[in-house]
């Protein structure tokens, strides 16, 4: 537990660094490193397979929406980089949504460190967006007004969805991000 936490609390230290660094000038330098994003995916396995061995009090009180993980290279790489951005946006608002209601609705004491862990992933992520100079998201009046989702109904399923979203959609929009392609040119 001590391990995960210290991978979690490293990447956020080495974000705060790059903002509170004298000299920077504003905006954020961008975080380009994909080894921000390992310690987040390690946490979003060992919270699946948490949940997998979790036999009482673990269940999700209702059906949740979330977004499709699957990435097409070829549909991915037509994409404008603002519409790759407001699909990783979406998804990481829908699970935000999704694990607050988790949140409630689990009772497992030995749970909620998971998944509290996982809300403080999701904000340090979009801290990570904020400094490849990717807008705020404004999430829709309704989430049926939404693209590329579909519903789970089971805990385990929300998380696995959530760890295969930052191996897939989440990885490919830092690969991709101009901001990082700028910095190296």
């Amino acid at each position: 537990m001590l391990q995960k936490r210290s991978r979690g609390l490293l990447a956020l230290l080495l974000i705060v660094l790059e903002w509170t660094r004298p000299g920077l000038p504003s905006p954020l330098r961008p975080i380009c490193d994909l080894r921000v994003l390992e310690p987040f995916i390690l946490e979003a396995r060992d919270a699946v397979v948490a949940m997998k061995s979790c036999r009482e009090g673990c269940r999700l009180s209702e059906s949740v929406t979330v977004p499709q993980t699957a990435v097409e290279a070829d549909v991915w790489s037509k994409k404008t980089a603002l519409e790759q951005a407001q699909e990783v946006q979406s998804g990481l608002w829908l699970f935000q949504q999704a694990l607050n209601l988790l949140r409630t609705s689990v009772t497992n004491a030995a749970l909620h460190s998971h998944i509290d862990n996982t809300i403080r992933n999701l904000i340090t992520i979009n801290a990570v967006l904020r400094s490849l100079n990717i807008q705020e998201y404004t999430p829709p009046a309704n989430v049926a007004e939404l693209q590329g989702t579909w519903r789970v109904s089971s805990a385990t399923d929300l998380l696995q969805v959530h760890f295969n979203f930052l191996r897939g959609k989440v990885h490919h929009l830092l690969v991709d991000a101009p901001a990082c392609h700028q910095a190296v040119s």
